[in-house]
């Protein structure tokens, strides 16, 4: 491991809430840019070696050990004592389910910091500068330790249930990252609202709708979105219109046929862009007539 990477974690995702500011529904299972709020903090986490989600067993798009916490309804101490049973990576990030905006770079962010210094823990902190200790990474021993300061010698403590989360936290030496954005959870409608609205402007449409278009089609696939732009554009200018889905459509079967990978789609996407110039290119040229004569 190099310095830049962030190290090997677990990952710890707290489903299971009553959502009350919402009228008791369905809060993971809410979609924002045809996503359901879980899955998009499921694809945040996605390098961890393994992901516990405390709520009911439910279809998601990768994955996910689940585990319940007792009493139900407990509240998060006794889920994320019921998570971390399953956890054995000396780092843990802990989420919630509700974090329309938080992407694996952040996730990174926060374990590269706790490697980097001595803290139990790095969390976000929000616009308001408050913390969010549910967008954070932790020493797995030190969150182990506190808990059980909280209810000495019980595996799975009643003695935890309703407790609120800075009883564990005040217990802890933590350091702070500001997102804003990432830190963004969605508590009430006007949230989903917001959330909704903002991956629906010009900045950030593309990258969302090929995000849900990955999860959707169950593809891993990195490329780069330029080039099969540039690719769509100049089949529609140099071709026609139509030539422009089509084309793109060609140059992802092709680069499956050669084994897919990030390499395939752009060796297949500069073939069509070759062609499509050269296409274009004869198009301009000025009409001549063959040559007719006898020594032709």
């Amino acid at each position: 491991m190099t310095t830049d990477e962030p190290p090997a974690y677990d990952a710890v995702v707290l489903a299971g809430g009553a959502a009350r500011r919402l009228g008791g529904v369905d809060k993971p299972g809410l979609r924002v840019g045809g996503r359901a709020l879980l899955d998009r903090v499921l694809a945040a986490c996605a390098g961890a070696g393994s992901t516990v989600v405390v709520a009911d067993p439910r279809p998601t798009a990768r994955p996910v050990t689940w585990a319940r916490e007792e009493p139900h309804g407990g509240g998060p101490l006794p889920a994320l004592a019921a998570g971390l049973r399953h956890v054995t990576a000396e780092h843990a990030v802990v989420l919630s389910a509700d974090l329309p905006f938080l992407g694996a770079p952040t996730v990174g962010r926060l374990l590269s910091a706790l490697a980097a210094g001595d803290a139990d823990g790095v969390l976000l902190s929000d616009a308001d500068g408050r913390d969010q200790p549910l967008v954070a990474a932790y020493r797995t021993a030190a969150l182990r330790r506190a808990l059980a300061a909280l209810a000495p010698g019980r595996p799975d403590p009643p003695e935890l249930s309703g407790l609120p989360l800075r009883r564990l936290t005040g217990a802890l030496r933590l350091d702070r990252v500001p997102d804003a954005l990432a830190s963004f959870d969605c508590d009430t409608w006007e949230d989903i609202a917001t959330a909704r609205a903002r991956i629906r402007e010009h900045g950030h449409v593309l990258d969302e709708w090929i995000s849900a278009a990955k999860d959707e089609l169950g593809i891993d696939l990195d490329v780069d979105t330029k080039v099969l732009l540039d690719l769509a554009r100049d089949a529609a200018h140099g071709v026609a219109r139509p030539a422009a889905p089509l084309t793109t459509f060609l140059v992802g079967y092709a680069a499956a046929h050669a084994g897919g990978g990030p390499e395939a789609v752009a060796e297949a996407a500069r073939k069509a862009v070759d062609l499509a110039a050269r296409w274009a290119a004869e198009n301009a040229e000025p009409g001549t007539a063959p040559d007719s004569s006898p020594d032709a």
